[in-house]
């Protein structure tokens, strides 16, 4: 009776920590073939204004703080009151844990904010995942918006560089494309909507309702307008992440100066995507992202390797750093006050 259970653990495990380890150092294999590290040290040396980069830096934290106030609105609506530091320590803490096992830091906040406001468990992790599917909305209207905004480009750019960025424009344009994506939202309506004694399919509909349910209550809880305020906030400081950064190199500040902010959007939303890939912080996907989305605007791999890898690496400094802060921050919390529950 053990022995099944213990295989299923050790394949969690790998699934959950091996694979997205091996993707990071895969991708990073892949990324670093055939750099030259001097010249890619020498653009960061020689070319970096890090003032920007500072700057950048500032306004990820200000990004998640945001976050951290724009939760507990939702945790508030269940009548969980956590203060606000300790909900700055749960988001600061979610990006430091991720770096070393992606997608716990998730369940790591919420086993924190749960114990620390004797709170039920899966309460608050409803309240996360709510979180969570709002930001992949975000996610998918940004998307939405920036390639119907960069269509020209972007479609010039796939057509004009190989047979297989040809398809890729190809398929994008074809109306059997658009088709057959109307008539999978018609098939998943459909089954939702359907009756079924089906044990499996009555378990996947109540799953997806659960979760659409979660997501569902930010729209009729209180302050929804100053969640909705905040989550523009949060994500306009993403943005402005990305937008910022590029006056730091002058390859980079002359596509703000030459295509405008879209530039920027278009690899801050290439950049967002590639962080649904399993990996420790984003590292390898992100940068795979952010140097084609550069290569779309004529930049080459040198250059664009050393903006990716100054940025995404100073940024994971920062996530380390805040992470020292909240976890000295929360031993002290608890020393000060041995019992965290709120009366």
């Amino acid at each position: 009776m053990n022995e099944p259970s213990k295989k299923s653990t050790w394949l969690s495990k790998l699934v959950k920590y091996a694979i997205p380890l091996i993707i990071s150092v895969g991708l990073c294999y892949l990324l670093f073939t055939g750099i030259d590290f001097n010249q890619m040290l020498t653009i960061i040396r020689d070319q970096c204004d890090f003032r920007w980069i500072g700057l950048s830096m500032a306004i990820a934290v200000l990004s998640h703080i945001l976050r951290a106030y724009r939760w507990g609105i939702q945790l508030d609506a269940l009548g969980i009151h956590a203060p606000a530091h300790a909900l700055i320590y749960s988001i600061f803490g979610t990006y430091a844990v991720n770096l070393v096992f992606p997608r716990l830091g998730e369940v790591w906040r919420t086993g924190y904010i749960a114990q620390r406001q004797d709170a039920q468990f899966t309460t608050v992790f409803g309240s996360m995942v709510a979180d969570r599917l709002a930001d992949t909305v975000t996610v998918l209207l940004l998307t939405a918006a920036t390639f119907l905004m960069a269509s020209k480009v972007l479609l010039k750019f796939l057509s004009e560089n190989g047979e297989s960025y040809a398809a890729i424009a190809a398929l994008l344009s074809s109306p059997w494309l658009w088709g057959a994506m109307l008539i999978c939202v018609a098939a998943i309506w459909w089954f939702m909507a359907r009756k079924s004694s089906n044990k499996w399919v009555t378990r996947i509909q109540s799953a997806v309702k659960e979760l659409w349910e979660g997501f569902a209550v930010i729209l009729h809880m209180p302050h929804t307008g100053r969640w909705l305020l905040l989550t523009v906030g949060v994500w306009g400081c993403y943005f402005l992440q990305m937008y910022v950064a590029f006056f730091a190199f002058p390859f980079t500040a002359e596509l703000i100066h030459t295509g405008g902010a879209l530039t920027a959007l278009v690899t801050f939303v290439l950049a967002s995507i590639s962080m649904g890939v399993p990996s420790n912080g984003g590292i390898g996907p992100w940068q795979w992202a952010v140097i084609f989305a550069l290569g779309i605007y004529g930049v080459g791999r040198a250059p664009a390797s050393a903006f990716a890898n100054l940025v995404l690496g100073c940024n994971t400094l920062l996530l380390i750093v805040l992470g020292i802060i909240t976890f000295i921050g929360i031993a002290a919390d608890r020393k000060r006050k041995p019992s965290l529950k709120q009366k």
